[in-house]
């Protein structure tokens, strides 16, 4: 049995969504399973959706992921060019040699013909796919075509009767009957060509042996099998790629097999979108979800793991990943578990690497630049300790930290209304002397003002409160004593002095 060569093929024309991400997860352990390839291609056929910021923007989310590729992008392989873009010479040649052997015919029907087929067939009660119309033209009517100026798309003719069986990865053995399936496209009347023979091609042509896909595509298997077997026969492929300069086949080449995998759904059990919050990648990185923690939890969406717990590294995933484990039921995206998993994680880094995945955040907000002074250093180091039970994302982070690296307050109006009123203006008298005098270290300045709270006879959250939002503008931050001895003593006092102005009457 030949290595696993498998390949994720997004289209870039948005952003890689979750279920995206699942699936090339899903590929990419199994190909480091058995100590395969992991193949990124590039599926832009349809210039008026594909963007080269789009492609770019997979690149990052699957670099951020960790999920590195053998061939694709930005690294050289022995199948390339990996985007389909480049390639649309070979998918010509492959058309032109499948429609001289009569495996596929022109069809010259218009757009509005088509529509109006569809429309009397659903009026009918007959399923609305292509009935076939052009499947046999003489050459007089296609001259008469050409005349019209009609530009012909070629399909593939598919059998009329009988069944197309394979056996799934996941879902066991399937089904269809060809007399459900229509002829279909595989070169559009402009010359670019279709899904269905450009990956076709490519994953004859580059190897791959098993594929993993959504099941949203199960119905597209008939297709791809039909044209794996057409373009193999009589060597029909492997004459095309030599004719054309591309590389041949791997000699250890098979039949690719295919699992489908579950969708992923929300709440309302219907399948995940924007309708559910945030879908894409990059959205969960802006949030402040950990990569390791979303590979964790994709891995877990669908697949029944053989652990005693669901935290697995990465090299766990791998050593213990199989599609004979992966669920056929609809996984839930359960956003909930997600960020407690990941706030899990963050309570497990030390100091130092929570600070250093903190920067960014603070960077992106403008409070830091990008080369942090080395009291900034310090202050996040310090703040990372405290922040770390209280956050479940990074960017939580940000709002509890950001007052201590602004040079001026920024006041919450609800915070001031509610704190400083009645005696918190005694408190911030009072307050500075003894902060002041204090050893300026957490535990001294919290029994000084446990101290002073018990002289003013005074709860200890009146003295607090007016303290923390005359320090912090708000009303919600870290432990304020250690928060307020990773601060310069005179800063303290500045802006302690600062908030008497803001004491109502």
């Amino acid at each position: 049995m030949p290595e696993p060569r498998v390949r994720f093929c997004p289209a870039p024309s948005g952003w890689l969504h979750v279920g995206g991400a699942r699936t090339a997860l899903y590929n990419w352990l199994h190909a480091r399973n058995g100590n395969g390839a992991f193949v990124f291609r590039i599926e832009d056929t349809d210039a008026e959706r594909a963007t080269d910021e789009s492609m770019q923007g997979m690149v990052a989310a699957m670099r951020w992921l960790g999920l590195e590729w053998d061939e694709g992008p930005e690294v050289e392989g022995p199948y390339g060019p990996y985007q389909q873009s480049q390639r649309g010479p070979l998918y010509s040649a492959a058309a032109a040699a499948l429609l001289q052997r009569g495996d596929v015919y022109d069809a010259y029907e218009t757009p509005e013909e088509l529509e109006a087929e569809r429309d009397a067939a659903v009026q009918q009660g007959r399923p609305p796919g292509y009935a076939g119309g052009h499947r046999n033209l003489t050459q007089e009517q296609r001259d008469a075509f050409v005349a019209e100026g009609r530009r012909p798309v070629l399909r593939v003719r598919t059998p009329d009767d009988g069944v197309v069986t394979f056996t799934d990865a996941v879902r066991g053995e399937v089904t269809f009957e060809w007399k459900d399936i229509p002829d279909f496209v595989i070169e559009r009347a402009d010359g670019t060509h279709t899904y269905y023979l450009a990956n076709a091609v490519d994953d004859l042509a580059m190897g791959i042996n098993l594929i993993a896909r959504g099941e949203d595509l199960l119905s597209a298997t008939p297709r791809q099998l039909l044209l794996y077997e057409l373009l193999l026969r009589d060597g029909l492929l492997d004459r095309v790629l030599a004719d054309n300069a591309y590389p041949g086949r791997p000699s250890d080449a098979v039949l690719p097999t295919f699992a489908h995998l579950p969708l992923l759904v929300g709440e309302d059990r219907k399948p995940l979108s924007k309708r559910h919050g945030s879908v894409a990648v990059d959205e969960f990185r802006r949030q402040g979800i950990l990569p390791e923690v979303l590979v964790n939890f994709l891995a877990l969406c669908g697949w029944s793991y053989d652990a005693t717990t669901e935290k697995m590294t990465v090299d766990e995933l791998v050593e213990r990943f199989s599609f004979d484990r992966v669920n056929r039921n609809a996984a839930f995206f359960d956003t909930a578990k997600l960020r407690s998993m990941n706030g899990d994680r963050i309570k497990e880094l030390p100091d130092a690497e929570l600070a250093e995945r903190l920067q960014p955040y603070f960077r992106d907000e403008g409070l830091v630049p990008d080369l942090l002074t080395p009291p900034q250093q310090t202050l996040l180091l310090g703040l990372a300790g405290l922040l770390r039970e209280r956050i479940q994302t990074l960017a939580e982070a940000v709002p509890l930290a950001a007052p201590y690296f602004l040079d001026d307050v920024v006041w919450d109006d609800k915070a001031v209304a509610k704190h400083l009123k009645g005696r918190a203006g005694e408190v911030l008298d009072a307050v500075g002397p003894v902060l002041s005098d204090v050893d300026w270290d957490g535990e001294a300045i919290e029994g000084a003002l446990r101290a002073l709270a018990e002289r003013m006879e005074l709860g200890v959250g009146k003295v607090m409160q007016p303290v923390r939002v005359a320090v912090a503008g708000t009303a919600v931050s870290t432990p304020l004593p250690q928060t307020l001895a990773l601060l310069d003593r005179s800063l303290v006092l500045e802006r302690i002095a600062a908030a008497k102005e803001k004491v109502a009457g």
